[in-house]
């Protein structure tokens, strides 16, 4: 891995006014944040990263501090992270590198497969045991069953599409092709491909999943369980904070977090 993040200290960011209003408050929108760091490393040039995404390089391996662009959204905490690379990798992205499961989410995705065994009819319900670890099937969660194919032109098959154009026994439509999908997961010719259904926002918990599938004649298939999944609400940022006390005793201030 080319990012260095040992020996990079007091990683500190503070958000810069966009400017000042006659009554001495300041505006903060768009928003930006100057970031300082401690670093003893030589020779080596450093990269911030915001919510795991490139946002700049420094000019030289002196540079300690850098002023970048943050999100403007209030609802999650913004990650920044400092990391050092080699001088001619400087303007490098290593977006790529940096561990994804670093970030929180309150939602979860399922993801379903989809191939050409499926009927044209066929519908899926969402099922889950709320944290408690026993799934409801009686209670989807999602309010209308999910079509897996939206369009009679995204399923192959005989007849579907202009006739001797497609692989054995299959006409080809708007189906995944072969190489295009899921390889091996689909049937003679064509691959299979993915349906996503994102939850609402969830409590921090661990939970499972199940999906279950319905063909056009009524016929319901054995319900498909996730393993267990475990979401993490993001911490929501501080909007303001000020000196509730001052303890003389420990010599410590004690915050009011608003």
């Amino acid at each position: 891995m080319a990012l260095v993040s040992s020996g990079i200290e007091g990683v500190r960011a503070f958000e810069l006014p966009a400017g000042i209003w006659p009554d001495g408050s300041y505006a903060g929108c768009p928003r930006i944040a100057l970031v300082k760091w401690h670093s003893h490393l030589t020779n080596m040039f450093y990269q911030v990263y915001v919510n795991g995404l490139y946002a700049g390089s420094t000019l030289d391996g002196q540079q300690r501090q850098m002023i970048v662009q943050i999100p403007t959204c209030l609802e999650t905490a913004v990650r920044i992270e400092v990391f050092a690379v080699e001088a001619e990798q400087a303007n490098t992205d290593f977006s790529n590198e940096i561990e994804s499961s670093i970030g929180q989410s309150d939602r979860v995705e399922i993801s379903m497969l989809r191939d050409q065994n499926l009927s044209i009819g066929a519908t899926a319900q969402i099922f889950s045991d709320g944290g408690s670890g026993e799934i409801d099937h009686n209670s989807p969660l999602n309010h209308s069953p999910v079509k897996v194919w939206p369009d009679w032109k995204d399923k192959a098959g005989f007849g579907m599409s202009r006739f001797g154009t497609g692989d054995f026994g299959f006409d080809g439509s708007a189906a995944v092709g072969f190489g295009k999908g899921i390889f091996g997961r689909g049937q003679f010719g064509f691959d299979a491909d993915v349906l996503e259904w994102t939850s609402s926002p969830l409590e921090t918990g661990i939970y499972k999943f199940a999906v279950k599938v319905t063909d056009e004649a009524g016929s319901e298939s054995v319900a498909s369980e996730t393993g267990q999944l475990t979401v993490i609400t993001a911490a929501r940022p501080a909007e303001g904070m000020s000196i509730a006390s001052f303890d003389k005793q420990g010599n410590q201030l004690v915050l009011s977090i608003s």
